[in-house]
């Protein structure tokens, strides 16, 4: 691919990223289910890691960071660099164990969301904000609500990776 190409792929790619992020951030958050409101960033990293492979996951994933912690008030900077990784790790499990098709995109979804609750649980239990059963309570279903519109997520980004012309990595 061209330079022009790449840019023009990659554009394609950040007006994928924003309705994600416009329901992420004002539609779901304002509706919470039970109480429980979904992560959708980390679906939009791992689906694009799936797709791309591991250096434009990483890539894809210092955005998305970037984005999560400008525009989410008291959000850590850290996220810039968990993204970034979790984008390049997906990547590299997509690419070398797993199928890049939705099943592989589930399973590395759910890794990543796994690993963001149990990293909020953490720091839930070390600042004594609450007992483990109350922050259980919340880590639980939001994990299963935010796995749940994966598919939604993997939709935008399958045909917009159709759409581009994007390689699959061997």
């Amino acid at each position: 691919m061209t330079r022009r190409d790449q840019i023009y792929k990659w554009c394609i790619y950040a007006l994928g990223l924003f309705p994600i992020w416009v329901l992420d951030a004002f539609v779901l958050s304002r509706y919470p289910l039970l109480g429980i409101t979904p992560t959708l960033l980390p679906l939009a990293v791992s689906a694009v890691a799936v797709l791309e492979g591991a250096l434009p996951g990483s890539g894809f994933g210092l955005a998305v960071g970037l984005l999560w912690t400008l525009a989410y008030p008291g959000s850590s900077s850290l996220l810039v660099f968990g993204m970034a990784l979790a984008g390049f790790l997906v990547g590299i499990v997509s690419q070398y164990a797993l199928n890049q098709n939705f099943l592989g995109c589930l399973i590395c979804s759910a890794a990543v969301l796994a690993v963001q609750e149990v990293v909020r649980l953490l720091a839930g239990l070390f600042t004594q904000i609450a007992p483990i059963q109350s922050l259980l309570q919340v880590a639980v279903p939001e994990f299963l609500w935010s796995l749940c519109w994966m598919p939604l997520v993997y939709l935008i980004f399958q045909s917009i990776f159709r759409r581009v012309g994007g390689t699959r990595l061997a």
